[in-house]
């Protein structure tokens, strides 16, 4: 490791990301953009996706955590950009996500500031088939889920699917105003086309008044990555 390229902080697998994706108004995202970034666009259209995954394998900082390895995680995350030099640097902000252990949820909001909520969750996967992540919110199981058809393909570099599969860095804002900004590093995902996508959710008590209009309507798309081995950096402040 060269040292400018801050050290690994996460490594863990990432499978089964199932992305509904919906489009939503500029306006809605502006309050949750960090100093520093901008919102990144598909087709001149601001998108917002819904998120279900496995974590499998995890270690911090080098160390397995007991029964804190494998695990299911839902985010609501959105897209932007940050100028370097001559290139862009294309990553994700997260609007909240939601963990099923306490000691995670506590550990992302600590090192990144990120809005981690712990609820019980559950999952049944079947690739390619039917797919469905849910989480205990307030006494009621609410859920994403969609059937993945098909064989899984490599998507074309000026797709909707290599928009929303990679983006490589991660953006945060802090409380005293800066960004951290941290490198995600993973191998380019094959993904499978999703028919029936479906969102079941109280969408203003988990994300806000504001997204209802649009995570209550028809997704634009969706869609199932297969993930692989990641490493998550130290988050450094821009």
């Amino acid at each position: 490791m060269t040292p400018d390229v801050p050290r690994r902080f996460l490594t863990a697998e990432w499978r089964n990301l199932l992305m509904v994706n919906y489009v939503v108004d500029l306006g809605v995202l502006l309050p949750h953009l960090p100093t520093g970034v901008q919102i990144d666009l598909w087709q001149g259209k601001a998108y917002v996706s819904v998120v279900g995954f496995r974590f499998l394998n995890t270690q911090v900082l080098g160390v397995p955590i007991p029964f804190h390895r494998n695990f299911d995680q839902v985010n609501l995350r959105f897209y932007v950009r940050r100028r370097m030099g001559d290139e862009w640097r294309k990553g994700v902000v997260f609007v909240k996500e939601i963990v099923p252990r306490r000691a995670i949820a506590f550990v992302a909001r600590t090192v990144y500031n990120e809005n981690y909520v712990r609820h019980a969750m559950r999952n049944s996967l079947r690739v390619p088939g039917e797919l469905k992540y849910e989480w205990r919110n307030t006494g009621t199981w609410e859920r994403i889920g969609a059937t993945a058809v098909g064989d899984a393909f490599t998507p074309a570099p000026d797709s909707e699917e290599t928009f929303i599969t990679e983006h490589y860095w991660g953006y945060a804002a802090q409380r005293d105003g800066s960004t951290m900004e941290y490198a995600v590093e993973h191998l380019p995902w094959r993904v499978w086309h999703c028919e029936s996508p479906e969102f079941v959710a109280d969408v203003g008590r988990l994300y806000g008044k504001a997204f209802e209009p649009f995570l209550k309507a028809k997704p634009a798309s969706a869609l199932l990555a297969e993930g692989s081995p990641v490493v998550v950096r130290r988050g450094v402040k821009m």
